[in-house]
């Protein structure tokens, strides 16, 4: 059986605590970045959610004639949007 000298064993026990701190450092900004992002896909689904609900109230509340000129049309004498 070999024996390991123990400055080896000092310089091993450094490296694996070492790659320890390393890797949870590692972890632990993966998981902030991840929650970051998800945190700013969510905002924003928020925020288009709102302006959609606003979008549906103008529309909402258009008569005829506002909702075809908003489209780029004009009513006809008739009530049909040209």
């Amino acid at each position: 059986m070999m024996v390991i000298p123990s400055r080896l064993w000092i310089y091993l026990a450094a490296m694996a605590v070492a790659t320890l701190i390393v890797g949870g450092i590692y972890a632990y900004g993966y998981q902030r970045g991840a929650a970051s992002e998800r945190l700013a896909v969510l905002t924003r689904s928020v925020d288009v959610l709102r302006q959609r609900n606003q979008t549906d109230a103008e529309i909402r509340n258009m008569d005829r004639a506002e909702l075809c000129a908003a489209l780029g049309g004009r009513l006809s004498d008739d009530g049909t949007c040209e």
